[in-house]
Protein backbone atom coordinates (compact mmCIF):
# COMPACT_ATOMS: atom_id res chain seq x y z
CA UNK A 1 0.00 0.00 0.00
CA UNK A 2 2.69 2.14 -0.16
CA UNK A 3 3.73 4.75 2.80
CA UNK A 4 1.51 6.68 4.72
CA UNK A 5 0.89 9.70 3.62
CA UNK A 6 0.46 12.62 6.18
CA UNK A 7 -0.54 16.63 4.67
CA UNK A 8 0.93 19.43 7.17
CA UNK A 9 -1.79 22.37 6.92
CA UNK A 10 -0.54 25.09 8.10
CA UNK A 11 -2.96 28.12 8.17
CA UNK A 12 -0.47 31.09 8.70
CA UNK A 13 0.97 34.10 6.51
CA UNK A 14 4.10 33.85 8.15
CA UNK A 15 6.18 30.73 7.14
CA UNK A 16 9.19 32.09 9.84
CA UNK A 17 6.62 32.29 12.66
CA UNK A 18 5.85 29.99 15.37
CA UNK A 19 3.80 27.33 13.33
CA UNK A 20 6.25 26.77 11.25
CA UNK A 21 8.58 25.78 13.32
CA UNK A 22 6.15 23.68 15.19
CA UNK A 23 5.22 22.16 11.83
CA UNK A 24 8.93 21.48 11.10
CA UNK A 25 8.71 19.29 14.65
CA UNK A 26 5.53 17.37 13.58
CA UNK A 27 7.15 16.16 10.42
CA UNK A 28 10.19 15.02 12.05
CA UNK A 29 7.28 12.77 14.45
CA UNK A 30 5.69 11.64 11.03
CA UNK A 31 8.56 10.25 9.62
CA UNK A 32 9.55 8.53 12.40
CA UNK A 33 5.78 7.23 12.58
CA UNK A 34 6.91 5.80 9.57
CA UNK A 35 4.77 8.27 7.70
CA UNK A 36 5.59 10.35 4.55
CA UNK A 37 4.90 14.18 5.34
CA UNK A 38 4.04 16.99 2.88
CA UNK A 39 3.54 20.65 4.21
CA UNK A 40 1.10 22.83 2.63
CA UNK A 41 1.22 26.77 2.90
CA UNK A 42 -2.19 27.37 2.49
CA UNK A 43 -1.31 31.38 2.07
CA UNK A 44 0.39 30.33 -1.11
CA UNK A 45 -3.10 29.31 -2.78
CA UNK A 46 -5.98 30.95 -3.18
CA UNK A 47 -9.10 29.91 -1.36
CA UNK A 48 -12.17 31.71 -2.02
CA UNK A 49 -14.94 32.13 0.22
CA UNK A 50 -17.65 29.30 0.44
CA UNK A 51 -21.02 30.55 -1.08
CA UNK A 52 -23.03 28.23 0.84
CA UNK A 53 -24.75 26.15 -2.15
CA UNK A 54 -25.44 23.30 0.52
CA UNK A 55 -27.74 25.60 2.12
CA UNK A 56 -29.69 26.47 -1.25
CA UNK A 57 -30.04 22.55 -2.54
CA UNK A 58 -27.98 19.98 -0.55
CA UNK A 59 -27.09 18.04 -3.78
CA UNK A 60 -25.70 21.16 -5.68
CA UNK A 61 -22.86 21.24 -3.15
CA UNK A 62 -20.12 18.33 -3.87
CA UNK A 63 -16.80 17.44 -5.05
CA UNK A 64 -15.06 18.63 -6.93
CA UNK A 65 -16.70 22.25 -5.91
CA UNK A 66 -18.25 24.05 -8.25
CA UNK A 67 -16.48 27.20 -7.14
CA UNK A 68 -13.50 26.07 -9.77
CA UNK A 69 -11.34 29.27 -10.58
CA UNK A 70 -9.44 29.00 -7.24
CA UNK A 71 -6.94 26.17 -5.73
CA UNK A 72 -9.40 24.88 -3.98
CA UNK A 73 -10.08 21.38 -5.78
CA UNK A 74 -6.62 20.60 -5.91
CA UNK A 75 -5.73 21.10 -2.11
CA UNK A 76 -9.15 18.64 -2.10
CA UNK A 77 -7.09 16.24 -4.02
CA UNK A 78 -3.94 16.46 -1.83
CA UNK A 79 -7.04 15.53 0.46
CA UNK A 80 -7.63 12.72 -1.30
CA UNK A 81 -4.66 11.05 -1.71
CA UNK A 82 -3.51 11.37 1.60
CA UNK A 83 -4.01 9.09 4.66
CA UNK A 84 -3.98 12.04 7.12
CA UNK A 85 -3.58 15.51 8.08
CA UNK A 86 -2.20 18.24 10.81
CA UNK A 87 -3.91 21.41 11.06
CA UNK A 88 -1.33 24.12 12.11
CA UNK A 89 -3.02 27.60 12.69
CA UNK A 90 -1.92 30.85 14.89
CA UNK A 91 -4.56 32.56 17.02
CA UNK A 92 -6.75 35.15 15.14
CA UNK A 93 -9.04 36.51 17.76
CA UNK A 94 -9.84 32.98 19.71
CA UNK A 95 -10.47 31.51 16.12
CA UNK A 96 -8.79 30.31 13.25
CA UNK A 97 -6.35 32.67 10.65
CA UNK A 98 -9.52 33.53 7.76
CA UNK A 99 -7.42 31.38 4.70
CA UNK A 100 -7.79 28.88 6.86
CA UNK A 101 -11.29 29.31 7.47
CA UNK A 102 -12.18 29.18 3.93
CA UNK A 103 -10.17 26.35 3.81
CA UNK A 104 -12.44 24.74 6.52
CA UNK A 105 -15.72 26.31 4.87
CA UNK A 106 -15.04 24.93 1.61
CA UNK A 107 -14.61 21.19 2.51
CA UNK A 108 -18.31 21.51 3.15
CA UNK A 109 -17.88 19.87 -0.69
CA UNK A 110 -15.72 16.99 0.57
CA UNK A 111 -18.33 15.94 3.73
CA UNK A 112 -21.39 16.32 1.62
CA UNK A 113 -20.49 13.69 -0.38
CA UNK A 114 -22.47 11.84 1.91
CA UNK A 115 -25.73 13.00 0.29
CA UNK A 116 -24.39 11.53 -3.43
CA UNK A 117 -22.62 8.75 -2.48
CA UNK A 118 -23.41 7.91 1.41
CA UNK A 119 -19.73 8.18 2.84
CA UNK A 120 -17.90 11.84 3.37
CA UNK A 121 -14.90 11.75 1.49
CA UNK A 122 -13.19 12.46 4.31
CA UNK A 123 -14.45 9.52 6.45
CA UNK A 124 -11.59 7.70 8.21
CA UNK A 125 -8.88 10.00 7.61
CA UNK A 126 -6.70 10.99 10.98
CA UNK A 127 -5.87 14.04 12.30
CA UNK A 128 -3.94 16.36 14.78
CA UNK A 129 -3.80 20.14 15.50
CA UNK A 130 -1.58 22.48 16.47
CA UNK A 131 -1.91 26.46 17.82
CA UNK A 132 0.23 28.97 18.41
CA UNK A 133 -0.12 31.86 19.42
CA UNK A 134 1.03 34.97 21.90
CA UNK A 135 -2.39 35.50 23.39
CA UNK A 136 -5.34 33.42 24.64
CA UNK A 137 -7.37 31.25 22.57
CA UNK A 138 -5.63 28.10 21.83
CA UNK A 139 -7.99 25.45 23.18
CA UNK A 140 -11.04 27.34 21.63
CA UNK A 141 -9.50 26.71 18.24
CA UNK A 142 -8.66 24.06 18.94
CA UNK A 143 -11.75 22.62 20.07
CA UNK A 144 -13.21 24.41 17.23
CA UNK A 145 -10.95 22.29 14.91
CA UNK A 146 -11.79 18.99 16.24
CA UNK A 147 -15.55 19.32 16.44
CA UNK A 148 -15.83 20.53 12.60
CA UNK A 149 -13.26 17.69 11.69
CA UNK A 150 -14.82 14.91 13.68
CA UNK A 151 -18.16 16.04 12.52
CA UNK A 152 -16.82 15.94 8.96
CA UNK A 153 -15.83 12.39 9.79
CA UNK A 154 -12.15 11.93 10.57
CA UNK A 155 -10.65 10.21 13.43
CA UNK A 156 -8.99 12.24 16.06
CA UNK A 157 -6.22 9.88 18.42
CA UNK A 158 -5.27 10.40 21.82
CA UNK A 159 -2.95 12.99 22.39
CA UNK A 160 -3.56 14.27 18.46
CA UNK A 161 -2.73 18.12 20.04
CA UNK A 162 -0.14 20.98 21.01
CA UNK A 163 -0.34 24.57 21.64
CA UNK A 164 1.59 27.16 23.20
CA UNK A 165 1.45 30.65 24.22
CA UNK A 166 4.97 31.47 24.25
CA UNK A 167 5.62 34.93 23.77
CA UNK A 168 9.23 35.31 22.66
CA UNK A 169 10.71 31.95 21.17
CA UNK A 170 8.60 29.16 21.07
CA UNK A 171 11.07 26.17 21.29
CA UNK A 172 11.35 27.51 24.67
CA UNK A 173 8.17 25.92 25.17
CA UNK A 174 9.63 22.13 25.88
CA UNK A 175 6.10 20.90 26.17
CA UNK A 176 4.83 22.43 22.83
CA UNK A 177 7.81 21.10 21.59
CA UNK A 178 7.48 17.68 22.73
CA UNK A 179 3.68 17.79 21.78
CA UNK A 180 4.30 18.56 18.32
CA UNK A 181 6.24 16.00 17.50
CA UNK A 182 3.90 13.40 18.77
CA UNK A 183 1.09 14.76 17.21
CA UNK A 184 2.87 13.67 14.12
CA UNK A 185 4.22 10.29 15.20
CA UNK A 186 0.59 9.59 16.43
CA UNK A 187 -1.07 10.75 13.38
CA UNK A 188 1.08 8.29 11.39
CA UNK A 189 1.19 5.42 13.81
CA UNK A 190 -3.02 5.86 13.79
CA UNK A 191 -3.28 6.37 10.14
CA UNK A 192 -1.25 3.29 9.04
CA UNK A 193 -3.31 1.07 11.22
CA UNK A 194 -6.63 2.23 10.32
CA UNK A 195 -5.79 2.81 6.50
CA UNK A 196 -7.52 -0.80 5.24
CA UNK A 197 -10.68 0.71 7.07
CA UNK A 198 -13.13 2.16 4.38
CA UNK A 199 -16.29 2.54 6.36
CA UNK A 200 -17.32 3.67 9.73
CA UNK A 201 -20.42 5.27 9.58
CA UNK A 202 -23.65 3.12 9.48
CA UNK A 203 -26.62 4.91 7.24
CA UNK A 204 -28.37 1.92 6.17
CA UNK A 205 -28.90 0.64 9.71
CA UNK A 206 -32.75 -0.24 10.20
CA UNK A 207 -34.18 2.89 12.50
CA UNK A 208 -37.51 1.16 13.57
CA UNK A 209 -35.07 -1.60 15.15
CA UNK A 210 -33.77 1.06 17.18
CA UNK A 211 -37.14 2.79 17.68
CA UNK A 212 -38.20 -0.33 19.32
CA UNK A 213 -35.05 -1.42 21.23
CA UNK A 214 -35.29 2.51 22.99
CA UNK A 215 -39.47 2.20 23.43
CA UNK A 216 -38.81 -1.60 24.98
CA UNK A 217 -35.67 -0.06 27.32
CA UNK A 218 -38.17 2.62 28.52
CA UNK A 219 -41.02 0.26 28.97
CA UNK A 220 -39.39 -1.96 31.35
CA UNK A 221 -38.08 1.11 33.03
CA UNK A 222 -41.75 2.65 33.78
CA UNK A 223 -42.62 -0.56 35.22
CA UNK A 224 -40.10 -0.42 37.95
CA UNK A 225 -40.98 2.81 38.27
CA UNK A 226 -44.87 2.04 39.08
CA UNK A 227 -43.63 -1.15 41.05
CA UNK A 228 -41.56 1.54 43.20
CA UNK A 229 -44.53 3.59 43.36
CA UNK A 230 -46.61 0.81 44.69
CA UNK A 231 -43.97 -0.39 47.35
CA UNK A 232 -43.77 3.28 48.52
CA UNK A 233 -48.01 3.46 49.15
CA UNK A 234 -47.67 0.35 51.27
CA UNK A 235 -44.54 1.80 53.06
CA UNK A 236 -46.64 4.83 53.61
CA UNK A 237 -49.58 3.36 54.24
CA UNK A 238 -48.05 0.83 57.28
CA UNK A 239 -46.74 3.84 58.71
CA UNK A 240 -49.96 5.89 58.64
CA UNK A 241 -51.63 2.30 60.38
CA UNK A 242 -49.17 2.10 63.12
CA UNK A 243 -49.46 6.50 64.21
CA UNK A 244 -53.77 5.20 63.79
Amino acid sequence: MGHTKILIINGSPRKYGFTAKLSAIAEKGVLDGGGEAEKIYLYDYEIKECIGCVSDEPKICRFPCIIEDDDFNKLGNKLLESDGFIIVSPIYWYSVSGKLKNFIDRLTSMENMIVHTGRSLLEGKVAGFIVAGNDSGCIQVISYLMVTMNSMGVHIPPWALAYSHEREDVLRDEQAVRDAYNVGYIVAVAANKLRSIREWYRGDVDLSILREIAIKEVDVSNIQKIQRYKLFNRYLGSKNRLRD
